[in-house]
Protein backbone atom coordinates (compact mmCIF):
# COMPACT_ATOMS: atom_id res chain seq x y z
CA UNK A 1 0.00 0.00 0.00
CA UNK A 2 1.31 3.17 -0.74
CA UNK A 3 2.17 5.55 1.86
CA UNK A 4 2.20 9.18 1.75
CA UNK A 5 4.74 10.27 3.53
CA UNK A 6 6.80 8.57 1.13
CA UNK A 7 5.35 10.37 -1.85
CA UNK A 8 7.56 12.06 -4.54
CA UNK A 9 7.18 15.46 -4.28
CA UNK A 10 6.61 15.95 -7.89
CA UNK A 11 3.02 15.13 -7.16
CA UNK A 12 0.79 17.47 -8.38
CA UNK A 13 -1.26 18.42 -5.49
CA UNK A 14 -4.63 16.25 -5.03
CA UNK A 15 -6.10 12.89 -3.73
CA UNK A 16 -3.65 10.43 -6.36
CA UNK A 17 0.01 10.04 -5.91
CA UNK A 18 3.07 7.74 -6.44
CA UNK A 19 5.38 6.81 -3.35
CA UNK A 20 9.03 5.76 -3.47
CA UNK A 21 8.21 2.51 -4.19
CA UNK A 22 7.91 2.81 -7.97
CA UNK A 23 9.26 0.66 -10.04
CA UNK A 24 9.39 2.74 -13.24
CA UNK A 25 7.31 -0.19 -14.97
CA UNK A 26 5.15 2.15 -17.22
CA UNK A 27 1.57 0.81 -16.27
CA UNK A 28 -0.05 3.65 -14.78
CA UNK A 29 1.21 5.52 -17.82
CA UNK A 30 -0.24 3.41 -20.17
CA UNK A 31 -3.38 3.28 -18.35
CA UNK A 32 -3.92 6.68 -17.49
CA UNK A 33 -1.36 8.64 -19.48
CA UNK A 34 -3.01 12.05 -18.79
CA UNK A 35 -2.39 11.71 -15.68
CA UNK A 36 0.55 9.82 -14.79
CA UNK A 37 4.44 10.82 -16.70
CA UNK A 38 7.48 10.14 -15.99
CA UNK A 39 10.34 11.20 -14.02
CA UNK A 40 13.33 10.97 -17.10
CA UNK A 41 15.78 11.94 -14.01
CA UNK A 42 14.79 9.62 -11.24
CA UNK A 43 13.10 6.89 -12.94
CA UNK A 44 9.92 6.94 -11.57
CA UNK A 45 6.33 7.67 -12.34
CA UNK A 46 4.28 10.65 -10.50
CA UNK A 47 0.81 12.40 -11.07
CA UNK A 48 1.25 15.55 -12.86
CA UNK A 49 -2.25 16.21 -13.18
CA UNK A 50 -5.03 15.63 -10.60
CA UNK A 51 -8.37 13.44 -12.21
CA UNK A 52 -11.58 15.74 -11.68
CA UNK A 53 -14.36 13.73 -13.33
CA UNK A 54 -15.67 10.31 -12.61
CA UNK A 55 -14.11 9.25 -16.14
CA UNK A 56 -10.85 10.16 -14.88
CA UNK A 57 -10.85 8.80 -11.88
CA UNK A 58 -11.85 5.81 -12.82
CA UNK A 59 -9.16 5.43 -14.51
CA UNK A 60 -6.75 6.69 -11.87
CA UNK A 61 -8.24 3.96 -10.25
CA UNK A 62 -7.52 1.38 -12.37
CA UNK A 63 -3.94 2.39 -12.27
CA UNK A 64 -3.58 2.28 -8.73
CA UNK A 65 -5.59 -1.64 -8.52
CA UNK A 66 -2.82 -2.55 -11.71
CA UNK A 67 0.56 -1.06 -10.04
CA UNK A 68 2.70 -4.06 -9.34
CA UNK A 69 3.51 -2.63 -6.62
CA UNK A 70 1.17 -1.03 -4.77
CA UNK A 71 2.74 2.45 -5.11
CA UNK A 72 -0.16 4.50 -6.08
CA UNK A 73 -2.14 6.21 -3.46
CA UNK A 74 -5.70 7.81 -3.20
CA UNK A 75 -5.04 9.39 0.16
CA UNK A 76 -3.33 12.30 -0.21
CA UNK A 77 -4.15 15.91 0.61
CA UNK A 78 -7.32 17.05 -1.24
Amino acid sequence: MANKADKWEQNAAGKFYVDQQCIDCDLCRETAPGFFTRSDEGGFSYVHKQPTTEEEIAQCMEALEGCPVEAIGNDGDE
